[in-house]
């Protein structure tokens, strides 16, 4: 069989990669998952450089040797707080990967069918692959590249623009022109007249303007769609990238592309079913986006934020018989994990009950507080979701929120106008006492006011917050 030992070794690649998704799901596995990932990726691309990628080791030394070097420079310089726009722009460059592969099968079609006149050979491994297809196998061929190209082109700029409001690049606020989903619908409905046209031997310019309404498409759904919403958007454009993946597999004829590109684009769209239930969102809206904005005019909120020192803190800490501490982003953003845990530490010493409740997208993407909190050695069973621990905020003394806003928002149960309206959310506000971290009264990424800030029982504890939880250590009685 051709390229026997590439199939083998792909086949082997493919378990690793299973393993590692299935071992991420588990803080404990998740470091042995990281590393089934790495060798199957390995593997992978070995295999491919003895394969069909054979004679052409120059250009793929170069080119894997210019990945590593910029893969390093990611690994050393981004923190883990600029992880979810990192993630946005690796699906770009898998969308962006997906459109030049189409057209170079569209290139490579026609230069077969001109070599095929002209009665005169073809080169290279794609080209005489293509060559060997009967009419019927060139139409599928066909169908998978614009297939392909539609779905990385909207991924390509659906992903750019995800990057650009989570970096703080691109506005936040949902914004669509003029006409909202019908431009929307419109591009979609000749997207599809197009590739009718492409099958039907119309040119390679309906692919060109078919790709250009795809960068359209994916451009105008992520502008419309809120910063609250944006965590279910970068896994539905995951999702995306795992489809146009597989597009390529089909394409290049690559079984191992065909299995990744299923997996990343399956546990993708499961991944945001799941985040859709958590945020109570319509998985078809993710999908047609647009949503993650004001219904209408917001509540009034009354009152005003008090704040307090971190004496008045420290001490209701020493009195307190059970905390719950609720981390976000802001926590992320100050580096305070080691801080929380320290903090931690030295109130269970103490013997009290220390939790932490962690909402299903705290931190932009789905387990970012988990993988902080485990880095500082927080003991993983303290450490509970959402469901497992609502029930017991009106029994807590004290409950810390450290850079949250939305996933503790109370208007999400209180306000049908508010842009989170329905969103479950970590109920705090029922614990005797709330001390919320916050470096200063603004609203935060997502630009949502926060009625917690401004109940009875609410105490502003403003600063950094690592300098904020540094300042409670020598004050916690030992």
């Amino acid at each position: 069989m051709e390229f026997g030992f590439t199939i083998a070794a792909y086949a082997v690649a493919a378990v690793l990669f299973i393993l590692s998704l299935g071992g991420l799901s588990g803080q404990e596995s998740a470091k042995r998952a990281v590393w089934y990932g790495i060798a199957g990726m390995a593997i992978a691309v070995l295999a491919t450089m003895f394969g069909p990628g054979q004679g052409l080791w120059g250009a793929s030394v170069i080119l894997i040797g210019l990945g590593a070097a910029v893969g390093y420079q990611l690994a050393t310089r981004v923190q883990m707080t600029q992880m979810p726009e990192l993630v946005a722009i690796m699906h770009s460059l898998v969308g962006l990967a997906a459109v030049f592969v189409g057209f170079n099968a569209d290139l490579t079609i026609l230069a077969v069918e001109a070599a095929k006149a002209a009665g005169t050979g073809v080169e290279g491994v794609f080209a005489e692959l293509v060559s060997k297809k009967t009419p019927v196998e060139i139409g599928i061929l066909r169908v998978e590249l614009v297939l392909g190209v539609w779905i990385g082109a909207v991924t390509f700029t659906g992903s750019v623009i995800a990057y650009g409001k989570l970096a703080g690049k691109v506005n936040s606020t949902a914004k669509q022109l003029p006409g909202g989903h019908i431009l929307n619908a419109a591009a979609a409905g000749a997207s599809v007249v197009l590739a009718a046209m492409y099958l039907g031997g119309a040119g390679s310019w309906t692919l060109i303007v078919l790709t250009l309404l795809a960068l359209f498409i994916g451009y105008h759904l992520i502008m419309g769609i809120g910063g609250a919403d944006m965590p279910v958007v970068v896994s539905m454009l995951n999702s995306y990238s795992g489809w146009a993946a597989a597009a390529i597999g089909f394409s290049l004829g690559n079984d191992l592309l065909i299995v990744v590109g299923a997996l990343v684009g399956s546990s993708g769209a499961i991944l945001s079913y799941i985040m859709c239930k958590a945020m109570n969102r319509s998985f078809v809206s993710v999908i047609l986006g647009g949503f993650g904005g004001a219904k209408g005019p917001a509540a009034e909120i009354e009152g005003e934020q008090v704040a307090i020192d971190a004496d008045g803190v420290a001490t209701a800490l020493n009195e307190a018989d059970s905390v719950i501490i609720v981390p976000g982003y802001g926590m992320a953003v100050a580096q305070a994990q080691q801080s929380v845990s320290e903090l931690t530490r030295k109130l269970r010493g103490r013997g009290k009950e220390v939790r932490f409740a962690i909402h299903p997208v705290a931190g932009r993407l789905p387990g970012h507080m988990n993988v902080l909190l485990a880095e500082a050695k927080v003991p993983y069973d303290i450490v509970l979701e959402m469901d497992e621990i609502n029930e017991d905020f009106p029994n807590t003394d004290v409950v810390i929120v450290i850079g949250s806003n939305d996933i503790v928002n109370p208007a999400a149960q209180e306000d049908p106008n508010s842009p989170i309206a329905g969103m479950p959310v970590l109920e705090v506000w029922k614990a005797k006492q709330v001390f919320v971290s916050k470096r200063g009264q603004g609203t935060g990424y997502s630009g949502i006011e926060n009625p917690l800030f401004y109940k009875e029982n609410t105490r502003m504890f403003y600063g950094d917050a690592k300098a904020s939880v540094d300042s409670l250590l020598p004050k916690i009685e030992g």
